[in-house]
């Protein structure tokens, strides 16, 4: 059976079509959802894309955590909906204090764009199904602001909530504890910098993205606690 996945695009996201291909070639049903909007169309789960959402004037993301399809979102995400984003939407989730801690500009301020490999930390999540800690994955990075920062104290919370979904083998950005990406607490929501919807055929250098997208295909909704 198709799932329906909701893409968001605020203006000046860009990677909102790579993203509804990629799904839609895993045999899901991905269509955009605009920002605007309140209505999720009764999607089954929710991506947000990476790219430039308002900008980025301000902080990346600050401006998009206050569209109206932010609150539906996340209403969605509290009764325990899968919800992924993704670089830019990575942004915007830590924004609208969906998920925990910021991204701030790389580390030695340069844009990065290549392959990175990154560590499955915790797979108790919904793109970590099928998947084992320890196991590494070759997924591209598209950033200038992808330096993950939190206090001591979340990060601390994060390790021992076991909500470190990956780690940068070789960390690009200066990111605390070379994180690349996190979940809140029922695993439901997730952040990554890395673009798995770019790591979908070997003919681009990996498909080790199709997995990813695949467990959030085959997400369920989680009860919430």
């Amino acid at each position: 059976m198709s799932r329906r996945v909701g893409v968001v695009r605020f203006p000046g996201t860009n990677c909102e079509f790579d993203t509804v291909d990629a799904i839609n070639a895993l045999g899901g049903h991905a269509e955009v959802l605009w920002h605007s909007a309140s209505d999720l169309r009764n999607v089954d789960a929710i991506v947000l894309p990476g790219g430039f959402a308002h900008g980025d004037y301000l902080r990346c993301g600050a401006i998009a955590r206050f569209s109206p399809i932010m609150e539906t979102i996340a209403a969605f995400a509290r009764n325990g909906g899968p919800v992924l984003g993704i670089c830019n939407g990575f942004q915007v989730l830590t924004e609208a204090g969906m998920l925990p801690g910021a991204l701030q500009k790389n580390v030695g301020l340069k844009f990065l764009c290549g392959m990175e490999q990154i560590e499955f930390v915790s797979t108790s999540n919904i793109i970590g199904v099928g998947a084992s800690a320890g196991e590494l994955l070759n997924i591209p990075i598209n950033h200038f602001e992808g330096n993950y920062v939190c206090s001591d104290e979340t990060l601390k919370e994060l390790e021992e909530e076991n909500r470190i979904v990956f780690r940068y083998i070789d960390n690009p950005n200066g990111s605390i504890g070379d994180i690349a990406g996190v979940s809140n607490e029922q695993g439901n929501v997730v952040g990554m910098m890395p673009h798995p919807e770019r790591a979908t055929s070997t003919i681009l250098g990996s498909n080790d993205g199709s997995r990813l997208l695949e467990s959030l295909l085959g997400a369920q909704q989680v009860t919430p606690t």
